[in-house]
């Protein structure tokens, strides 16, 4: 029976840990992309750019209020640019693809890595 080497395993082992910090499930975000967007705000500091005002809200001068003051320090930090600009942007960002597209990659990455990591081992036995 095949037994992967050291390097084998931690090839294995690599590819493993990079599908399940990258699988995006169904309606969430990758723990990659939720560990970037902590690590960009840890403290929760940063201000998130609001949506439109719901409809029947712009009637409400206290919502109105509280919307132009989150808008404006966004803005703000925004105009910043540099480092501050990319932490922002950031602090919401999504992963990359489409969840099925992301999933069809890794499987695929997973499966080929397994493969090299068999055929390695098969081309030593000859």
């Amino acid at each position: 029976m095949w037994q992967p080497n050291n390097r084998q395993w931690w090839l294995l082992a690599g590819a493993a840990m990079l599908a399940v910090f990258l699988w995006p499930p169904g309606d969430d975000r990758s723990l990659a992309a939720k560990f970037v967007n902590w690590a960009v705000d840890p403290r929760g500091e940063l201000p998130i750019l609001p949506t439109q005002l719901a409809l029947g809200l712009g009637d409400d001068p206290d919502a109105v209020a509280a919307h132009d003051m989150v808008t404006q320090q966004y803005d703000t930090l925004y105009a910043k640019g540099g480092w501050t600009r990319t932490r922002l942007l950031l602090k919401v960002a999504r992963d990359p693809m489409n969840p099925s597209t992301e999933r069809q990659l890794l499987t695929a990455i997973v499966v080929l890595t397994a493969l090299m990591a068999w055929k390695g081992k098969l081309k030593t036995e000859k």
